[in-house]
Parts: structure tokens; C-alpha cells; sequence
């Protein structure tokens, strides 16, 4: 059998394809992991955010010291990845105890969309009609299956989590500028480990911690939060901001969809339609190219 030509630019694509589609799975899992945590192993939000952002520094930084490369990124980037990454964090971890899980992922992922696409914006991207139509058509899928359907919004956790959109945003473009993702994914964890300790030293409550609470939050942070943000800053160059803010879109239903495998929450028609909406919008738009290079 003669060999199958792949185009150099298409296997390219490939390749980027199914490396944002572990990362957005990694996402995903951090959203099973915090609810399974703050509801199964009843672990305050708080500490839960510390230990998987210590852990996960800790991971990052064995991993660059094994590596024998760069051990520090520079400065550039830095403040605003910090700063993104502990809004996203401490909002994330807070929200999701009083906050509905699909109503709290349209908030999250709606304002990740808005943040990054700003940031397209400002930066001059080229934004391509279809990428818009398919980031619209994602949006309205998600929207379409998170409805409040009348249901109060308590204020205070809608608040936390369209914060941790923000701040998650904020990281993402911070991202961009990276020379060496695995390095600068380190610089930040590690950068705002003072900033939790402070936290820790306030208000941690060690007697509470339990093993299997504690568990979930290094597995939260050193693979599904450090190996996945290195993963993803890799990535984010390539995909441009607007298309990676779109395919942030599809977490949501992945994270629905690990959800009732682990935590055992229903899946209906509604999400099956819904999902390949939200899908189908980000095809659309992750397939959409930029008429200037």
C-alpha cells in the first residue's frame, strides 16, 4: 500500500488540534475535581485553591530543574499571568459552592470569551466573520443549556466566578508572549506562592484537611492544573486569542460530560443538542483562518 501524503500544514493543524483538545480535557477535570472536593470531601473552597496551587507549583518546578533548561522566564508576562492566575483560582474554588455547576461554567467560560476576544481586539488580531459566527454559535448552545430557566442567580458566587473568567482570560493572553511554556507556567505558580501562604497563614484549617480532600487537590494541581496550563500556554501562541477563547467554549460540556461518569449528574436530550451546538460552534470557528498571517 503506497504511503498516505498528509499535507505539512494539515498535520500541523492536527497536531494542534488534539493538543488544545487535552488541554481543554484538563480544564474540565479541574471543574470535577473542585466540585468532587468542596461536596464529596466536604473541603473548604479556600484550602482546596492553596494545596492545588502549591502543589502544583512544586510539580512545575521539579519538572524545569529535571529538564536542565531555563529555570527562570523573565519577567515578561509575569505580573499578569500572577494576577490572572489567583483571580481564577480563589474566584473558581469559592463560586462553585453555592453556584449551580452549568450556571457557573456559561458564567466562567462566557467571560473568558469576552476577555479574550477583548484582547484580540486591542492587540489588532484579525478576527474572521466565521470565527465570530462560530464563537455566537457556541455561546448560544451554552446559554441554551445552562438557562436559569426563572431560577435565582445568588449574586455573590455569580459575581466570584465571572471574576475567575476574567482572571483566567488575563492568563491566557499572558500566554502568548511565552518563549518556553513549561518554565513560564512555573514563574507563575511559583510567583504566587507568597500570595497563598499569606492566605494559608489566615485563614487555612489544617485539622479539617482529609486524605482523600487532599488528594484531589495535588491531583488538581500538579497534572490537571500545571502540566495542563504548561500544555496550554504551548498551544495559545498558535491558536491566536479569539480562537482560543472559543475553544474554551467546549469545557463546559466535556466537564458535564465527566461529571455524570464520576459525580453521577443526570445527561438528557437538552445536553446531547446542546453539545453539539456548543461543538459545532467551536469547529466553525477553531477551522476559520485569519486573511492576514
Amino acid at each position: 500500500m503506497p504511503p498516505v501524503f498528509v499535507p505539512c500544514g494539515m498535520e500541523s493543524d492536527v497536531r494542534l488540534f488534539w493538543l488544545t483538545a487535552l488541554a481543554m480535557a484538563a480544564f474540565a477535570a479541574n471543574s470535577v475535581l473542585n466540585r468532587m472536593a468542596v461536596t464529596q470531601a466536604a473541603m473548604d473552597p479556600v484550602d482546596f485553591a492553596v494545596l492545588r496551587l502549591l502543589a502544583g507549583a512544586a510539580a512545575l518546578a521539579l519538572l524545569v530543574v529535571w529538564r536542565r533548561g531555563a529555570i527562570w522566564a523573565g519577567w515578561s508576562g509575569r505580573g499578569a499571568g500572577v494576577f490572572g492566575l489567583l483571580l481564577y483560582l480563589f474566584g473558581f474554588s469559592l463560586a462553585y459552592v453555592d453556584l449551580a455547576a452549568g450556571i457557573g461554567a456559561l458564567i466562567l467560560f462566557g467571560m473568558v470569551q469576552i476577555t479574550m476576544f477583548a484582547g484580540a481586539v486591542m492587540a489588532r488580531e484579525d478576527v474572521p466573520l466565521t470565527r465570530w459566527l462560530g464563537a455566537g454559535l457556541a455561546f448560544a448552545g451554552l446559554v441554551w443549556l445552562v438557562s436559569p430557566a426563572g431560577q435565582a442567580v445568588a449574586l455573590a458566587p455569580a459575581a466570584m466566578m465571572a471574576a475567575a473568567g476574567v482572571g483566567w482570560g488575563i492568563y491566557s493572553l499572558a500566554g502568548r508572549c511565552a518563549r518556553d511554556p513549561l518554565a513560564a507556567t512555573a514563574a507563575n505558580f511559583c510567583l504566587a506562592v507568597p500570595v497563598v501562604l499569606a492566605v494559608a497563614l489566615w485563614r487555612f484549617d489544617l485539622a479539617a484537611l482529609t486524605g482523600f480532600g487532599v488528594g484531589l487537590a495535588v491531583i488538581s494541581g500538579a497534572v490537571t492544573s500545571g502540566l495542563g496550563y504548561a500544555l496550554w500556554y504551548s498551544v495559545v501562541p498558535r491558536l491566536g486569542a479569539a480562537r482560543a477563547g472559543v475553544a474554551q467554549l467546549s469545557v463546559p460540556i466535556l466537564a458535564a460530560l465527566a461529571g455524570a461518569v464520576w459525580l453521577g449528574e443526570p445527561l438528557g436530550w437538552r445536553f446531547m443538542i446542546a453539545a453539539g451546538v456548543v461543538l459545532g460552534g467551536v469547529g466553525l470557528a477553531s477551522l476559520a483562518r485569519s486573511s492576514r498571517r
